[in-house]
């Protein structure tokens, strides 16, 4: 191995994260080529073999771990370009996945829109009625065939979607993760009428109860595959004509990566995968720091997304959202607002008030300051007239900023409430600084975390330009901006650092007391079939790593929480051990005493995370630390407005490249590298550690 790469494609920009076998960090930054994002990795990975001097076949060649992580996928849906897909499932329950759940996907996160239902809208169906095909058969819930498959019907059923001109089909029957007989002939169908044809089984993508869940994954995976397949075998074909021979990985939700093979199969696995990427880069990087608890924060242009690290581990989810339609799939838990650089502020003149958000500006047109026709002034509009942003150095001299266009927007906007522009500009800054406080309050204090027991991890372009603040207000320990210029391609190092996973899950209920042996013989299973799927992936059993959980509830509730087990298989006498966990866990999430001590529990889901150990990256310490800062670091000072003075003064100004191991800067002050901004507020102080990271304190 010579160099471990990891390449996050977004919808403005493309990012490449390369480490040498040192332990040097090189990142490159190119614009991304919709439609043919292929394009785009290519030129990433053309630009990072142009910095180390090479030509891209011999980079190529002497690549040993290649991770990409994507957006393919989520752009497909956002912008319905997905496949046309035909649905076959058990007769009489076409209509499933148009009558959705009651909050039609927005349970848990609109309260408004959740009970004022003629404020809602359904969205676009994935599958229109005219391509659903029921055909009669039927398993109950334990397993047993009641009805036998209707093969003439189910020939029938696929030949009238072929001749639709679908491009995709969906099979998903009642209760089939008990028994996955039927589906599999159904799919064994397809293939011989139509071999070309993408096919997605149920069983494949979400085994587990809950039908109308389970059917909307199966039609997802259904919508992406052609797409993501073409895209996917185009770029795996290119890297190994210019000989990458290691196999092309593909980061996923889980927070892992999976062969392209496999992404191929499910690319729904690949949704989300791109910020998920950053919670594996923050918990590389935390463990090297001997941080266990980690608050993951991710500002782009667009949104903000958060999650945790508790003990070393990411909190998980396992039902997804996406354009209102819910699914099953075990991911890394992301929460995400409306709230980046580009998000647009507005007054309501009549009742006097600044809103931000959660619409954005995007890359095109842009913040009023790029120049390239946009009117409605941003959070980095708000950041260039308070003097955050150095018109003349954005980007690293890439890209020039036009202050008094942004300075006119700003000011006209508060006119319309009595505020001057730099009152506005801070007051912009400060709202979207709560409303991420808020979101994060929601992944901590709403799950029983405490936020001063985690540090918190500011990345992403525009991130560092506020988490001083929004930190301050949730009472963290420090704030960290990783590996200084690398912060705004933290996704990417994430993709390289991060290991194989594969998730597999077995559901069946079964109730306390139960003998340890019914649950260790399927845990049994699951790692059997885990050892096939990564024999044939070429994976050796010492790189193998098993971990296991039990999702559990009291007997007459519907949700459960996850239980990650100590050991790989149960004590004969697990029960009480199981159920200590089970109430910590609870109580954690819904608060002390909230368990029922001694009632009947059920276990609900088995589950394996199996994990393949790839080659990590090492990140280079520095062998000297130093107060002094080199005089090549320091850069005309700026007048800035500090809202917490409210005025501006003369600010000291910091090249952060060139800082060294041991620096310090006491703030007010703001500290530069070529693709982002660290905003130190008066009070706090900033170090660069031995590590190459900003620390933030306060």
């Amino acid at each position: 191995m010579t160099y471990l790469v990891g390449i996050d494609i977004g919808g403005t920009f493309t990012d490449c994260a390369i480490v040498d076998a040192a332990g040097k960090l090189l990142t490159t930054k190119v614009p991304s080529t919709p439609p043919d994002f292929a394009r785009g990795m290519m030129d990433a990975l053309g630009a990072g073999a142009e910095q180390l001097g090479l030509s891209m076949d011999r980079f190529c060649r002497e690549i040993g771990f290649l991770s990409h992580g994507t957006t393919v996928g989520t752009n497909t849906i956002i912008q319905k370009r997905g496949a046309k897909v035909g649905l076959i499932t058990t007769r009489g329950h076409e209509d499933a996945i148009h009558i959705m759940r009651g909050s039609r996907g927005y349970g848990g996160r609109d309260i408004r829109k959740v009970v004022h239902f003629p404020e809602t809208s359904k969205p676009a169906p994935i599958v229109p009625k005219r391509l659903i095909r029921g055909v009669s058969e039927r398993v109950d819930c334990f397993g047993e065939v009641v009805v036998e498959l209707n093969i003439k019907e189910t020939e029938s059923a696929i030949k009238e979607l072929v001749a639709e001109g679908v491009q995709a089909i969906a099979i998903c029957f009642l209760w089939s993760f008990r028994n996955p007989a039927h589906e599999l002939q159904v799919k064994k169908l397809v293939e011989q009428i139509k071999p070309d044809l993408f096919v997605t089984c149920s069983v494949d993508i979400a085994p587990k109860w809950g039908e109308y869940e389970r059917v909307t994954a199966t039609a997802l995976n259904a919508y992406l595959g052609p797409v993501m397949g073409s895209y996917l075998q185009r770029l795996d074909s290119s890297l190994k004509n210019l000989g990458y021979h290691h196999g092309l990985q593909i980061t996923q939700c889980g927070g892992g990566t999976v062969p392209v093979e496999r992404a191929g199969e499910a690319p729904l696995l690949t949704l989300d995968s791109g910020p998920v990427s950053g919670v594996t880069a923050s918990m590389f990087l935390g463990n090297a720091m001997g941080e266990k608890n980690v608050i993951t924060t991710d500002m782009g242009g667009t949104s903000f997304d958060v999650s945790i690290i508790h003990e070393g581990k990411p909190a998980y989810s396992f039902i997804s959202n996406t354009d209102q339609y819910e699914y099953f799939l075990p991911k890394v838990d992301l929460q995400a607002i409306g709230a980046g650089g580009g998000s647009l502020a507005r007054v309501n003149a009549e009742r006097r008030t600044l809103t931000v958000g959660p619409d954005s500006a995007g890359a095109f047109p842009g913040p009023v300051c790029y120049g390239r026709g946009g009117k409605v002034p941003t959070v980095t509009d708000a950041q260039l007239v308070l003097g955050y942003l150095d018109p003349e150095n954005f980007a690293g001299g890439r890209m020039k900023l036009d202050f008094d266009s942004a300075y006119k927007a700003i000011s006209s906007l508060g006119k319309m409430i009595g505020l001057s522009p730099f009152e506005t500009a801070a007051g912009v800054c400060r709202i979207v600084e709560l409303n991420m406080a808020d979101i994060i309050r929601k992944v901590t204090v709403e799950k029983g975390y405490d936020p001063r027991d985690f540090v918190l991890f500011a990345f992403g372009g525009a991130g560092p330009a506020h988490a001083g603040v929004f930190a301050r207000e949730l009472g963290v320990r420090k704030v960290i901006v990783p590996q200084r210029k690398a912060a705004s391609t933290w996704c990417a190092f994430g993709a390289a650092a991060a290991d194989v996973l594969h998730i597999f899950e077995h559901t069946e209920i079964m109730q306390t007391p139960c003998d340890s042996k019914r649950i260790n013989r399927l845990l049994e299973l699951l790692e059997q079939k885990a050892r096939k799927v990564m024999a044939e992936e070429g994976i050796a059993e010492n790189r193998q790593r098993f971990e296991f959980s039990l999702d559990v509830r009291h007997k007459g509730q519907i949700n459960e929480v996850e239980v990650l087990l100590p050991a790989t298989r149960l004590a004969a006498d697990f029960e009480s051990g199981l159920r200590k966990m089970f109430v910590a866990r609870y109580e954690k999430l819904y608060g002390r005493g909230s368990a029922l001590a001694g009632a009947i529990l059920e276990i609900v889901v088995c589950r394996l995370r199996a994990r393949a150990l790839t080659p990590q990256p090492k990140l280079a310490r520095a062998k000297k630390s130093t107060a002094r800062i080199p005089a090549g670091a320091v850069r005309r000072k700026r007048e800035i407005y500090w809202p917490d003075l409210k005025k501006k003064r003369p600010t000291a100004v910091y090249d952060g490249e060139r800082l060294v191991s041991g620096n310090s800067v006491t703030g007010p002050a703001v500290v530069e590298t070529s693709d982002t901004s660290v905003v130190v507020p008066p009070g706090a102080k900033l170090r660069l550690d031995q590590l190459g990271n900003f620390e933030l304190t306060f």
